[in-house]
């Protein structure tokens, strides 16, 4: 596989990625919803920059060092396990809470800073992220990329997650989707809860697994 091949390949799987469900869709949604579209941008940009850091550690090879140290790999699938863990339990403990709008154009402002540090913490401090990128560079970059790999990955990587919840934020601060969203939230938080603590107890029961 040439690199131009390996890296359309790295970006239709970090799409497939970005686009399942989990705590950064969550976050990006309710923010759009809750509180208003440009904090929802806010938060897009945020999850974007988080990818971009994730895009830069796998470049650097860390993930070779998690595959040579195996008690490192491991513990990270299971924090990262118990982090969704916990992220889905308080979803599904709010399933039923309604939200609180905020929205007043002063109220909008002075969100975005922290609507877009949310996103970052958000996508930052997600391990499952962090493996997923890391296994991903690992089985499709080349071991010896060219150069201009360096300088192509990052900014794609910040198009496609910072894209992906654009979308996002657009599609849930609009009337009718909000509506429907709001209509049906205690199923959909909960479909959505269910689905992320899979994907943790997954992680945490393959944590001694390699090549999982």
């Amino acid at each position: 596989m040439n690199a131009s091949t390996a890296i359309a390949a790295i970006l239709a799987a970090l799409m497939l990625g970005a686009m399942s469900p989990g705590p950064s869709f969550i976050v990006v949604a309710r923010n759009a919803i809750g509180v208003s579209r440009r904090d929802g941008l806010a938060s897009a940009i945020g999850m974007g920059l988080g990818g971009v850091c994730f895009a830069g550690v796998a470049l650097v090879g860390l993930y070779t060092l998690l595959e040579a140290v195996a008690w490192l790999y491991a513990g990270l699938k299971i924090a990262g396990g118990l982090y969704l863990v916990y992220i889905a339990l308080k979803i599904w403990r709010g399933a039923a809470a309604p939200f609180v709008f905020d929205r007043t154009e002063a109220g909008a402002r002075g969100n975005l800073r922290k609507s877009l540090w949310l996103g970052l913490s958000t996508q930052l401090s997600n391990p499952k992220t962090s493996i997923y990128y890391g296994s991903i560079f690992a089985a499709l970059l080349p071991q010896h990329p060219p150069m201009w790999c360096y300088f192509v990955l990052p900014p794609a990587v910040f198009c496609i997650e910072a894209g992906w919840y654009t979308i996002v934020a657009l599609g849930f601060s609009s009337r009718r989707p909000r509506e429907l969203y709001l209509n049906s939230k205690a199923w959909v938080d909960r479909i959505a809860a269910t689905a992320i603590a899979a994907l943790g107890l997954r992680l945490m029961f393959t944590a001694f697994r390699r090549g999982i």
